[in-house]
């Protein structure tokens, strides 16, 4: 129900940011998220929202909230505060609304659920300000406490802190590259977030390459370059995600190009983002690829298995859900990809045995993600056998092949051969020669002795049986 309280006004201004919505999201994330949002009442400076279940409010809040927040102090400057909360009477959620959450998120909702959830605006927010209109949906999971660091990604987060932490430019531009999935977004969000939360006054404005373009092209059609111009080149802080997409779009270059110079002229903090550094991007012309160059380009690399692990217990924690460690060490091994696929992988298994009712286990980590798994199927080696083991317990791939007699070596060396008499369809004779050249009767003693230890010693069997399920799945 409106508040009456100026009710016709209210109402046209909630329609207004309806519409925006709409057009924003598009027309299937509205139908499925947005479209049961109702406006309660809108006094003075709040405004209180309803949705039907809990499970729509944490998507609402966690995904739109900001724009929500945003879109209605544009209508109304004193507007400060948006809440969402649950219609009276809606049927409480199902044990598993959580983990589904996690799983529709694409990288999991973590936050303990309370109701109503307020969205505060920052300290000072710029109302009238269109950048506030036009910047991207900011995701409150990206944040600089949420990213893990590690070896391949430790510049970029340092560079990434330095500039969000400084009163003044530290080196311009700020330019982040890497691979899909492997934490470029998260650390424009995270800049974001801390640039708001510490320099508010700042003019910040955040957009895809896509939307830049988009918003000039459309300023070229209505004849109001001037003001695209302007605005563009007053902010404080400029950042732009994925520049790659204006590879061989030479009218947006060419404006991006003298937006880029205009900003960094006048001492504004330029921040890029894109899949390859400024010299690899094709399509880019010369002057724009140096330009982009200037600073400093800080590259985020493929994940390590300890990175991929660190991020698997994070994330884990932040779901409040206890999975054994076998089993992220099972994922850090098979997902090597991206982030965004090993995180949606915990989703899914979460979200699946939640459901069913079934222990986090390695089996049923294989039954859930068995798409996913089997697009890594291929044949056995013993080579790849031998690499697996060696790298598991730490060592060189030669200590398979020496004649090295310490336990410490020994035993990987025993447990590899076992694993090939299992996985491949070689010959004891062959096996024996893959390992330095040693009789079919050593491996036969190998594959007895591995066979009484696992029988014996429960987290022996475990490791075995790990390295089995990663080597054949």
């Amino acid at each position: 129900m409106i508040d009456h309280n100026g009710g016709g006004e209210t109402a046209a201004r909630w329609a207004r940011v309806r519409g925006r919505l709409r057009t924003e999201c598009g027309e299937t994330v509205y139908r499925s998220w947005l479209r049961s949002l109702t406006l309660v009442r809108c006094d003075g400076a709040s405004v209180v929202l309803s949705v039907p279940s809990r499970f729509v409010r944490d998507r609402v809040t966690t995904q739109y909230g900001d724009r929500l927040r945003a879109l209605w102090a544009i209508e109304d400057a004193a507007i400060r505060s948006v809440e969402v909360t649950v219609a009276q009477g809606a049927a409480a959620e199902a044990p598993a609304d959580r983990a589904l959450a996690a799983a529709t998120a694409g990288d999991g909702d973590s936050a303990e659920h309370h109701e109503p959830v307020e969205l505060a605006a920052p300290a000072v927010f710029r109302s009238n300000d269109p950048t506030d209109a036009l910047s991207a949906p900011l995701d409150p999971r990206f944040t600089f406490a949420n990213f893990v660091v590690g070896k391949p990604n430790e510049l970029a987060f340092a560079a990434a802190r330095r500039v969000a932490d400084s009163e003044t430019v530290p080196f311009n531009p700020l330019f982040l590259y890497g691979g899909v999935g492997l934490g470029k977004t998260h650390l424009m969000h995270a800049i974001a977030w801390n640039l708001r939360e510490k320099h508010p006054q700042r003019r910040m404005l955040y957009m895809s390459a896509e939307k830049f373009m988009y918003q000039f092209i459309r300023a070229l059609r209505f004849k109001d370059t001037v003001a695209f111009k302007d605005l563009f080149r007053s902010v404080d802080v400029l950042m732009i995600d994925d520049v790659q997409f204006i590879s061989g779009k030479d009218s947006t270059q060419e404006e991006f190009f003298h937006t880029f110079n205009a900003l960094v002229d006048r001492n504004r903090q330029v921040i890029i983002s894109a899949d390859k550094s400024p010299n690899d991007l094709d399509g880019l012309e010369e002057r724009l690829r140096s330009r982009l160059g200037w600073g400093l380009v800080a590259d985020i690399h493929p994940t390590t298995y300890e990175l991929r692990l660190g991020i698997l217990q994070s994330k884990a924690e932040r779901l409040e859900v206890s999975i054994p460690s076998k089993v992220l060490e099972f994922l850090a091994h098979k997902i090597t990809s991206n982030v965004r696929e090993l995180e949606g992988a915990l989703n899914r298994i979460v979200a699946h045995t939640t459901l069913v009712g079934r222990p986090i286990t390695i089996e049923s980590t294989q039954e859930g993600l068995h798409d996913l798994l089997k697009s890594h199927d291929r044949r056995v080696t013993i080579e790849e056998i031998q690499r697996k083991v060696a790298s598991h317990f730490n060592l060189r791939i030669t200590d398979m092949h020496s004649a090295r007699r310490s336990r410490s070596i020994a035993r990987p060396r025993q447990i590899a051969m076992y694993l090939a008499k299992q996985l491949t369809h070689r010959s004891l004779p062959e096996i024996g020669r893959k390992f330095g050249g040693r009789d079919h009767t050593t491996v036969m003693h190998a594959v007895k002795k591995v066979d009484e230890l696992r029988a014996a010693d429960r987290h022996f069997d475990e490791d075995v049986d790990m390295l089995r399920r990663m080597l054949e799945s």
